[in-house]
């Protein structure tokens, strides 16, 4: 374990040397100080991040035990990074620029006093909620962190009507239902997809295995039965019937035979495979047509060259794919108890759903950490606060690594919560979970919504337990506690930064 996190420490360390150089010669000499803050508090966000939210992602994997902390690493390091950089842009501009409206008058400088204030105190903030092992959102603290420190600078700098006036309350609202929306939508996406997985194939083959306990228990009182009669027959009628039972040859006459061969007959009339072979193929298609869809029509979307009716062909074509492989595969595993193949199978599934929901989760939740660092390098780059800017692919990077080097410190705390402290968690519960919270979050990402996706997954989680009967609805205590203080505590400890940051600057 010591060589696994000094070899994290080594890749965070050298990655932070590089983008330091990088920056060095991105912005002027005399702003050098201000980015290296910027980058500090930045990264610092997003390894934060790492530490409560790619947990989240990751939870009901390892949970599961799907999934080894290492795997997940491995899993969160690919698709985290691949969702910032691709699919990562919009919600990003939404963070930065669609929170708080600036006067055109405003000071640069005050801005990135702001945005360093909103930085620091929601790390803060999630560090505090990570180390207690709380899931909470890290949208709610950062857009809570930016609204405190500019209603702060507002009630410094001009007048009360005037700094209420700045807040784009429509999006804070619009926002804020999606806050109530997202772990309603979780649980009840989730809610449908493990009932159907339950109703078509956990229950009937529940029920197919106890016929089969009780045909063979059946069969053996039978097989008991028998000989005991035999035995008190006499020697002549014995010999003659095991004669008859030991030929390998139908015999009208032999009721131990025909009676054995009826209990054959009806033991092979029940298809238990028949269940999986009939409900697999259709989740594994549908689930691979969802995850594909997302990832062309918004992860790619940026860098793919193909048009509306080529990326549903492809859709239909990796859905095709899944489903007659899905049945292949079924039609030829090796036949233990249903149950466990089944959970085996599913445990296939929750591969592709974890690596799914990793790539959302950096889609959506990296914006957190990159929107308000992009507007600071921005304003050190041009001094002077636009409406858009690009976000290079160097600070992407740098930030997508601090989510996954912070799942690896700070994530043990919150996977236990996910993992094994709201509900009882299974291959088949996780990959219902995972599923349902990754279409909810990337059609929020498709509509540049910076829901939480925390919440998502925490609703998902309790949708399935609430179905299973085994929430643990006590923990939410803590939980919907930290949920309902997350955004105020962040904008208080902003506000409070932000006066020391514009003294300290001479503002």
């Amino acid at each position: 374990m010591k060589k696994d996190n000094l070899l994290a420490f080594s890749i965070f360390a050298i990655s932070s040397v590089f983008f330091m150089i990088w920056g060095f010669n991105y912005v002027a000499s005399h702003q050098v100080i201000l980015f290296i803050l910027a980058s500090i508090f930045g990264i610092f966000m997003a390894f934060n991040i790492g530490g409560n939210d790619v947990a989240n992602s990751f939870g009901t994997s390892v949970g599961a035990k799907t999934v080894t902390i290492k795997q997940a690493l491995i899993i969160a390091a690919v698709f985290e990074l691949s969702g910032a950089i691709f699919a990562g842009g919009e919600v990003t501009k939404t963070i930065r620029s669609g929170i708080v409206n600036f006067p055109s008058s405003l000071d640069p400088m005050l801005f990135v006093a702001i945005m360093l204030a909103a930085l620091l105190s929601s790390g803060l903030w999630i560090f505090i909620a990570t180390k207690r092992g709380l899931p909470v959102s890290t949208t709610h603290s950062i857009v809570g962190g930016i609204v405190g420190a500019s209603i702060m600078m507002g009630l410094l700098e001009f007048d009360g009507t005037q700094t209420l006036a700045m807040v784009k309350w429509s999006e804070i609202l619009r926002i804020a239902i999606s806050w109530i929306a997202s772990p309603l939508l979780g649980g009840l996406v989730a809610y449908i997809i493990y009932s159907y997985i339950d109703k078509k194939i956990l229950k009937p083959a529940k029920n197919l295995n106890e016929d089969i306990k009780e045909l063979k228990k059946a069969k053996k009182q039978f097989k008991e039965e028998f000989f005991n009669e035999l035995r008190k027959k006499s020697d002549e009628e014995q010999i003659r019937e095991l004669s008859i039972i030991a030929l390998d040859e139908d015999d009208d006459e032999s009721f131990y035979k025909n009676k054995i061969k009826e209990f054959k007959e009806k033991e092979k009339a029940i298809d238990i495979y028949g269940i999986l072979k009939t409900h697999m193929p259709i989740i594994a298609c549908l689930g691979t047509m969802v995850i594909a869809s997302m990832f062309l029509f918004k992860g790619l979307n940026n860098v793919s060259t193909l048009d509306v009716l080529q990326n549903f062909w492809i859709v239909g074509i990796l859905g095709t794919i899944s489903y007659v492989v899905t049945f292949a595969v079924v039609s030829i595993v090796k036949k233990t108890e249903l149950n466990k193949t089944t959970d085996r199978i599913f445990s296939w599934f929750q591969i592709f759903t974890a690596s799914s929901f990793a790539f959302s989760h950096g889609a959506n939740d990296i914006a957190n950490a990159i929107g308000p660092f992009a507007a600071i390098l921005d304003v050190l780059k041009t001094n002077a606060i636009n409406a858009t800017s690009p976000v290079p692919f160097a600070a992407l990077a740098m930030f997508g690594v601090s989510l996954v080097i912070g799942l690896w410190f700070l994530g043990k705390e919150v996977i236990t919560t996910v993992g094994s402290k709201l509900a009882s968690i299974r291959p088949t519960t996780g990959f219902s979970a995972e599923l349902g919270a990754s279409i909810v979050i990337l059609l929020a990402t498709q509509l540049g919504i910076p829901v939480s996706s925390t919440h998502i997954l925490i609703g998902a989680v309790l949708g399935i337990g609430l179905y299973s009967k085994n929430a643990n609805w006590i923990m939410m205590k803590p939980i919907g506690l930290a949920w309902i203080i997350t955004l105020p505590a962040a904008g208080l400890m902003a506000a409070i930064v932000f006066m020391g940051f514009k003294i300290a600057l001479g503002l």
